[in-house]
């Protein structure tokens, strides 16, 4: 992987955002913002999930308002999602918020833009400029050029008023043309990128292709925050997203389960536990190798490296730690009996080898 790009740093709440700091998880809330305990629950959902800076939906001065009650009751920063009217950013500031999502060349009047990053400059709260391929001037057909000149017109704003704590997102619904404007506005910007493909669409679809575009700029250098934008429960988003950070060696405490393809050897349920243990492992905070193999034949071998592993057999199963058999388990004992060793693993053996 290539070494991170090199931008500026801004501040959001108690996270440092861009520079040598880590990439951060994003989500945005589906719930009617002014509804505050419909959207607490939901943020506080995401939080236990993993998601590191939650983006909210303003559409109205309630909407703004109630930005002041939520941020009692969740502990990352918020952000309010702005279009148009400038009244509603200065509404939002004013309740506390953390960032604001907005775009200044949607906001006709230079004095309201003005009044809205005075408003930041005396709180300390960044701004996003998010250029999306679906709104670009007078419905164009989006390019890489189109989306970098549309950026650089709206950072020109910002800039003219001395005004340099941006972050940046270029998204596109097409995976190659966000990749490539990624690339390009990496070249261009000095600022911090926010990282999505937009309008991906459902968890399977979505995912695969924000893996494919994420991942591939992450593994570039390329991006200092993200949000796997998808078309169901925002807590998929996170699962999505921290799967991409982890594969990437960009986030550690997040297990990795190891499990063969099946084939005509398998001698047990083993998709179903599969599933289960997988679902487990999405409340573990923990650096953990787990295996779920379909047979003896290769199993242990196989999955050698994992630090808890299980091989079905014929009614029994072995039980392996780093490849060595530890016991045999009946097979209507293996789900307990993986939960179990994954309870009791300590994980501190990975901390003593980045230590060292």
């Amino acid at each position: 992987m290539k070494q991170r790009e090199t931008t500026r740093t801004i501040q959001i709440g108690p996270l440092q955002m861009g520079g040598d700091n880590k990439v951060y998880i994003q989500s945005m809330t589906n719930t009617y913002t002014k509804d505050v305990a419909a959207t607490v629950k939901q943020i506080q959902t995401l939080e236990r999930a993993g998601c590191e800076i939650i983006r909210v939906a303003v559409l109205d001065k309630e909407d703004a308002q109630a930005i002041k009650e939520i941020k009692k009751q969740i502990s990352i920063p918020i952000v309010a999602d702005i279009h148009f009217d400038y009244r509603l950013a200065l509404e939002s500031i004013k309740s506390g918020v953390d960032k604001i999502r907005l775009n200044p060349g949607n906001i006709p009047k230079r004095e309201h833009v003005k009044k809205v990053v005075q408003a930041c400059k005396e709180k300390k709260i960044p701004i996003r400029i998010g250029v999306n391929s679906g709104s670009l001037p007078n419905r164009a057909e989006p390019t890489v050029a189109l989306m970098i000149e549309t950026a650089k017109h709206h950072v020109d704003i910002l800039e003219s008023l001395d005004f340099y704590d941006i972050a940046l997102s270029l998204k596109a619904t097409d995976m190659n043309l966000m990749i490539e404007t990624y690339r390009e506005a990496a070249k261009v910007f000095p600022y911090p990128l926010h990282l999505g493909v937009t309008e991906a669409g459902t968890a399977f679809t979505g995912g695969i292709k924000s893996a494919m575009g994420i991942g591939i700029l992450l593994y570039e250098g390329i991006g200092n925050t993200i949000r796997v934008s998808l078309t169901d429960n925002p807590v998929l988003e996170i699962q999505a997203a921290k799967e991409i950070l982890k594969n990437l060696g960009l986030k550690d405490k997040v297990p990795n389960l190891i499990s063969c393809p099946t084939c005509g050897r398998i001698q047990f349920n083993m998709i179903d536990i599969a599933k289960k243990v997988e679902a487990y492992l999405l409340k573990v905070n923990k650096n953990i190798n787990v295996a779920i193999m379909g047979c003896l034949v290769n199993g242990p071998g196989e999955a050698k490296h994992a630090d808890i592993g299980i091989a079905g057999g014929g009614g029994t199963a072995a039980l392996f730690r780093k490849g060595e058999i530890i016991k045999k388990v009946k097979e209507s004992e293996i789900y307990d009996e993986l939960i179990k060793e994954i309870d009791n693993f300590d994980d501190s053996i990975y901390d003593k080898k980045e230590a060292s």
